[in-house]
Formats: structure tokens, sequence, C-alpha cells
């Protein structure tokens, strides 16, 4: 547990969602995807083999920054911190989840869309949080309005970015980078076309 939330959130502007179906298909998408140049990875816990592939990542693609999405309870993030997550991402926050993983030392990325979510987790020494759903929760426009009171925040948006406004939003003086899936597409990762993946990464990296 090295690397602070602070120091992955700036290893590279876009962070590729990755819903791992298949096994098979986790170390040849995170080889592909930090091919072209996107380390950070964040593995959502959406499907079964999930934590399994957090930690075939983990042995098999050492430059990556493995992480785990879509964490809900104490539990998931117990058993994420197991299979060697490098840092934790919740779609939402909880005292449970904020005080469990404060004590187990490990970088996390808080959801949030209000100010008064942001608030109280700046009661807790957190200043870096992931804001979803992005576009449903007001976008661009909310991001501008909150960075006015609370200056401090640095955010993640995700939910709804894409490549047609991804760079509006790394324009943002309190984003320090973006939660997408669109360089890994399920058509993609099925037809294992990592040759696109990577230029799609490649793409997404050039955007800081």
């Amino acid at each position: 547990m090295s690397a602070s939330i602070e120091e992955i959130m700036k290893t590279s502007p876009v962070v590729p969602v990755m819903v791992i179906e298949n096994i098979d298909d986790a170390v040849p998408l995170a080889k592909a995807l930090v091919d072209g140049g996107l380390r950070v990875l964040e593995i959502t816990l959406r499907t079964a083999p999930a934590l399994e592939a957090i930690k075939q990542i983990k042995e098999s693609v050492p430059d990556a920054i493995v992480g785990a999405g879509t964490i809900i309870n104490t539990e998931t993030l117990q058993a994420s911190i197991e299979a060697g997550a490098e840092f934790i991402v919740t779609p939402g926050s909880t005292a449970a989840i904020i005080d469990a993983a404060q004590a187990a030392g490990v970088p996390i990325l808080p959801g949030v869309n209000t100010p008064s979510e942001a608030m109280v987790l700046l009661e807790k020494g957190i200043t870096e949080m992931k804001f979803f759903p992005a576009e449903a929760a007001g976008g661009i426009p909310m991001l501008k309005s909150i960075a006015g009171p609370l200056p401090q925040i640095q955010f993640c948006p995700t939910g709804g970015v894409s490549p047609t406004n991804a760079k509006d939003y790394l324009s943002l003086k309190n984003v320090a980078c973006v939660g997408g899936s669109w360089m890994a597409p399920a058509e993609l990762v099925n037809a294992g076309d990592w040759v696109e993946i990577t230029r799609r990464a490649r793409e997404a990296s050039a955007l800081a």
C-alpha cells in the first residue's frame, strides 16, 4: 500500500473500469490497457471472477496499479484487500466502509454526488473522491459549482464519461482523472481484440 490515492489519481488521466466476465480475459485485457499507457486499473466486483482477476493481474502485470471497484460493504472491502487490491473505489460512501478502509490503511476513492456527502468525507480527512454518477448528477456544471465552496477536493468523475466529454472534465481544476469503460467495452473484450483496446487506451492516455 505504498502509493496514496492522490498519487494514484495523478498516474493516469483515465482509469479504465474493467468488467471481467471470463477469468481468461483478465491478464490480456490488463496488459492491453497498460501497453496503451493506462496503468491504473479498476476491477469492478460486479462479476464472479473479479477477485481472482485482481490476483492474476497483480502477479502477471507488474506495471499495473490494480484497484477494486463497486465496494458496497466491509465484506467486499476485506475480500478485495486480501486479493491484493492496491486501492478501493465505492459508488457511494458509508461510515463503516470509510472507517474500515482507513483502519486497514488502504487508499480509498469514495463515491459522492452532493456537497453534503463531500463534507462528511472532509470531516474524515478525505479530499479525493469519485463523483458518481457523473453525468446524471449534474456533470461539469455541478463540479464547477462544487469547486467554489469546496476547492480542496479532487474528483474522479465516473458514469457517463466518454471520449466526447472526457477532455472537458479533465480541464476542470478539481478533476484529477476520470473513470470510464469505453477503452474496453464488452464486445471488444469478448472478441479478444487487444490491439483495438490498446489503441483506445493510447488515445485515452493522451488526454492528460
